[in-house]
């Protein structure tokens, strides 16, 4: 009775998202780097890096895992009509299984650096590892993309470009029901390659069968 009532007076029942910051480093020009579909089995890892101007003001931004794809839609086009400048790139299947797919994260956020209209003068990283970017200076951020505007920008960025494409290649696969899954290791996604193989477009260094190892990093 007392939640209803709670309701009824739109009394918050619990604690708000606390607004997201949006830039570590002021007066500099500063990049935030996000990933998306680094645990998938098949599909590559995609990237984004964003450049926020100073007086962006976007409450509704979020860590990309927490809002719907609807909502992630709808603010992929504030972040691209608002934002100084974002790019988005990719590392492959076959670069993920060289590489490893923490290095190859990497490697597609330093893509999407280097297509970056402007020069940052500092860069945010999602998570823990990251590797020297043309020797401008970066600090990585655990949970970055619910702590600050561009990171988060750029998880949303990343997110809904890999969903786009893995929903186009999920119409030349359809036993593998990508447009569903995005490549992720569901029940479903599992049965199909027991029942029809691999494609080119899986990653055969993860273990496409069995329950996923744990992957060598864990930073989110």
């Amino acid at each position: 009775m007392l939640l209803n009532l709670l309701k009824l007076l739109n009394y918050p029942t619990k604690k708000m998202k606390d607004i997201l910051k949006l830039y570590m480093k002021p007066n500099v020009i500063e990049a935030g780097c996000d990933e998306a579909g680094r645990g998938c089995l098949a599909g590559p890892v995609f990237a984004a890096a964003v450049v926020l101007p100073h007086d962006f003001d976007c409450k509704e931004l979020n860590d990309s895992k927490q809002l719907t794809e609807k909502q992630r839609n709808e603010l992929r086009y504030i972040i691209e009509a608002k934002a100084l400048c974002y790019s988005v790139a990719s590392c492959t299947p076959e670069e993920i299984d060289s590489l490893n797919i923490l290095w190859a994260s990497v490697s597609a956020m330093h893509k999407a650096l280097l297509k970056l209209s402007l020069q940052p003068n500092h860069i945010i990283v999602d998570g823990n590892r990251f590797r020297p970017f043309s020797e401008i200076e970066y600090t990585c951020v655990i949970k970055g993309d619910s702590k600050y505007q561009s990171i988060a920008a750029a998880s949303i960025l990343a997110k809904t470009y890999r969903d786009e494409y893995m929903q186009r290649l999920g119409e030349q696969f359809p036993h593998y029901e990508w447009a569903n899954n995005k490549g992720y290791p569901t029940k479903k996604h599992r049965e199909a390659i027991m029942n029809y193989g691999i494609t080119e477009y899986h990653r055969k260094s993860f273990n496409l069968i069995e329950q996923q190892i744990e992957l060598a990093f864990n930073e989110k």
